[in-house]
């Protein structure tokens, strides 16, 4: 998340390639020099591609002596980290999709150089990138589509730095229960704008307090909310009552498939016997 008040960073740490292989392994890695910048980069995707881009941002210097650590600006850093991608795709793309295995990473890279404002990028496979702006505060990757409805209704730029690291761990936290590739241990990394140091870092598991009572206590607060909401009224009259799901005289009807003719004329044939008969005396077997 970019806000006025700085950024917000959170990643969990499950990778798997099947069922039966899951492993743990953080997918947040920070370049920080203090006083001067504070870089965090996130991945999610192929889990040797990111490996590999990280390590390239980490060591690669240009002709010009151009790194990530001497970057003048986060445009210029991020075209260093979008250059990674593509040195790490013209390397082993082609061997790659000989194993039928796509080339795919995607990157949220975001922090502060000292001399600019907060800064953060979303980027792409192909090594293209966009920036987050007022109208879109946060980015996601990876499973994203459990979390992204309380992000959409709470999370402005004004919102402040622990109400957004609360924000952010609930929705981390819906995903957590409604998909079972997303998993703990959780990195969590609150940057406060010009600081141009990491002052606010932790790693939570399963017996991280907040997390718990966060978790059990938004479920119960959730419900509550759900309980208070009242019922449909279902044909209603038309001023009668609130809630009104359904009016009386509701010109609404199902698309419904018309009935067979044979099914027609067996529902005005005589009524059914019992399937059940004993073939000697014509009787129904009182057993059957």
């Amino acid at each position: 998340m970019r806000l006025d008040a700085g950024l917000v960073f959170l990643s969990d740490s499950r990778t798997n390639a099947g069922m039966d292989q899951v492993g743990t392994f953080r997918k947040m890695t920070v370049y920080e020099n203090p006083g001067d910048r504070v870089l965090v980069l996130m991945t999610s995707g192929n889990l040797s591609i990111s490996q590999g881009v990280r390590e390239h941002v980490s060591s690669w210097v240009g002709i010009d002596g151009a790194s990530i650590w001497n970057a003048p600006n986060m445009l210029a850093a991020v075209r260093i980290v979008g250059d990674a991608v593509r040195s790490i795709h013209q390397r082993d793309a082609e061997a790659l999709a000989e194993f039928g295995v796509d080339f795919n990473i995607s990157i949220i890279f975001g922090g502060q150089i000292k001399g600019e404002r907060c800064r953060l990028f979303s980027i792409y496979s192909a090594g293209n990138f966009i920036e987050s702006h007022d109208q879109t505060p946060y980015f996601q990757i990876g499973e994203s589509k459990y979390g992204k409805p309380i992000l959409d209704r709470v999370i402005t730029p004004q919102t402040a730095l622990d109400e957004a690291a609360k924000c952010a761990l609930i929705s981390m936290d819906s995903t957590l229960r409604s998909n079972i590739s997303v998993g703990l241990p959780l990195d969590l990394l609150v940057y406060e704008a010009d600081s141009l140091a990491v002052t606010r870092f932790t790693t939570i598991d399963e017996h991280n307090q907040y997390f718990q009572m966060l978790r059990s206590s938004w479920g119960a607060q959730l419900k509550a909310v759900f309980e208070g909401i009242a019922d449909p009224v279902w044909d209603a009259a038309p001023g009668t009552t609130d809630n009104v799901l359904c009016a009386a005289n509701g010109k609404v009807a199902p698309l419904r498939v018309p009935v067979p003719a044979a099914i027609n004329r067996n529902a005005v044939s005589a009524p059914l016997q019992s399937v059940a008969q004993d073939f000697n005396t014509g009787h129904a077997d009182p057993h059957a």
